[in-house]
C-alpha cells in the first residue's frame, strides 16, 4: 500500500504538538480535548483534528486525547523513539552553543563529536564532547554510525562539506550556513537561517511600534 504524502505544513506543526504535550505531561494532565489544545496552541480544533487524522487520529469521541499516548505516538512519527547519532561540523561559537544544548539528548539526539579545521582546537572538549580535525571525520562517521550532521561552517565551505558528508554516509544535514542547500543528492537537508528569523522579528516589531504610535 502506498504511503500517504503528508504536507510540509502538517509536519512543521508536529514539533509544536510534541512540545505542548510535554508541557501538559509535566503539569500532570492526563487527557485533553482538541478544543482545549487549540486554545493553548492558537490553532483551530478543526486543524488539530485534520492534522492528527493524517496519522490515524488518536482521539476518542467524548474523551479527547490521552496526553501520554499522543505524546509518545507523535514522538514515534518524528523519529524520537530511536537514538540518532550526530556530529557538529564547525567548532565556532554557534557549533559550541549547539554542543552545549542538553535538550538534544532528552530527545534521543546524541552528539558524538565536533569537527573543525583549526589545529589549535585538537583535543579540546565542549561539555565533554571532543573536538576532532576534519581529516578524521570519515572514519569517525563510519565507526560511530553517524546519521545527522549539524553544519555551522562559512557558506563558502558549506556545499563542499555537505557533499563530503553524503560521501561518508550521513543521511541528514542540519544546515546553519548562510546558504540554502537544495541540490545535494542522497541526503535530507533542513536549512536554518537565524538572520531571517531575526529580520522577521524586526519587521513585526517595527510594525507593532508604528501601530502603537498611530493610536496615541
Amino acid at each position: 500500500m502506498e504511503e500517504k504524502e503528508i504536507s510540509k505544513a502538517v509536519i512543521a506543526r508536529l514539533p509544536r504538538y510534541y512540545r505542548y504535550l510535554q508541557d501538559l505531561l509535566e503539569e500532570g494532565i492526563e487527557r485533553i480535548s482538541s478544543n482545549e489544545l487549540s486554545k493553548q496552541m492558537q490553532v483551530t480544533a478543526s486543524q488539530i483534528r485534520q492534522d492528527l487524522n493524517n496519522f490515524g487520529g488518536f482521539g476518542q469521541q467524548g474523551y479527547g486525547y490521552n496526553v501520554q499516548y499522543l505524546y509518545e505516538e507523535i514522538g514515534k512519527i518524528l523519529g524520537l523513539d530511536k537514538e540518532h547519532n550526530i556530529i557538529i561540523v564547525g567548532a565556532g561559537n554557534l557549533g559550541q552553543a549547539l554542543a552545549n544544548y542538553v535538550e538534544f539528548e532528552k530527545k534521543g539526539l546524541i552528539i558524538k563529536g565536533i569537527f573543525d579545521v583549526n589545529p589549535r582546537l585538537i583535543g579540546n572538549t565542549v561539555r565533554g564532547i571532543e573536538i576532532h580535525m576534519i581529516d578524521e571525520m570519515e572514519d569517525f562517521i563510519r565507526k560511530n554510525r553517524i546519521e545527522i550532521a549539524a553544519l555551522t561552517v562559512p557558506k563558502s565551505k558549506a556545499e563542499d562539506m555537505a557533499k563530503l558528508l553524503v560521501q561518508y554516509g550521513v543521511k541528514g544535514i542540519w544546515n546553519f550556513a548562510n546558504i540554502d542547500l537544495h541540490t545535494i543528492e542522497g541526503v535530507v537537508v533542513e536549512n536554518v537561517h537565524l538572520s531571517e528569523s531575526l529580520m522577521r522579528l524586526s519587521y513585526r516589531t517595527s510594525k507593532y511600534i508604528k501601530e502603537t504610535e498611530s493610536r496615541k
